[in-house]
């Protein structure tokens, strides 16, 4: 099946746009801070130099989005669709980050709903890499109904591997 893995998606409260390589600064705005990385598995993507690793493997990835608010026009953050595996039917969800002043208010949930309402119309089941020591996200996507699947080696671009849990979420048990 043949679908868009980086369309403009939107809702009430933010627009993702596919990213671009004219997005770097803006976006390096927010991945700046020390903070937003504290749990992520490379907790150095707040350097310039490993951000711009980061963003060229979101780039070569041609599925990241470059996450606005729809009222301010702020960029917030990043999220990646990828992976998408015809044999299983499924795609992977993941590289999510946000600028501190975003956490707590919903918006994540906001976001990730709409990205599965748009890939459940394409395959069965999503996927979320979550790094391990990455307990935030872990219960932000838990409260999704996503479940526990596995543990896993993930190898990111032009980074060395780092164990994440494997987080899923099958579309018979997603609630709209």
């Amino acid at each position: 099946m043949q679908f868009n893995i980086q369309p403009t998606l939107e809702n009430e409260q933010v627009i993702l746009y596919p990213l671009k390589e004219e997005d770097f600064e803006v976006l390096y705005q927010v991945a700046s801070d020390p903070l937003v990385w504290e749990q992520h598995p490379n907790k150095d993507r707040w350097k310039r130099d490993v951000f711009q690793t980061f963003f060229d493997g979101a780039l070569q990835s041609k599925g990241a989005f470059k996450i606005v608010h729809k009222e301010t026009g702020e960029v917030m953050g990043s999220t990646r669709i990828y992976d998408y595996n015809p044999e299983d039917n499924s795609i992977l969800i993941g590289y999510t980050f946000y600028g501190r002043k975003y956490w707590g208010k919903g918006l994540n949930q906001s976001v990730k709903k709409m990205m599965l309402d748009y890939l459940f119309q394409y395959v069965s089941a999503v996927h979320f890499h979550i790094g391990a020591q990455n307990i935030r996200s872990q219960i932000a996507i838990s409260r999704l109904g996503a479940q526990k699947a596995s543990e896993q080696e993930v190898a990111y671009f032009g980074e060395k591997p780092k164990l994440n849990f494997v987080y899923v979420i099958e579309k018979e048990q997603y609630s709209v």
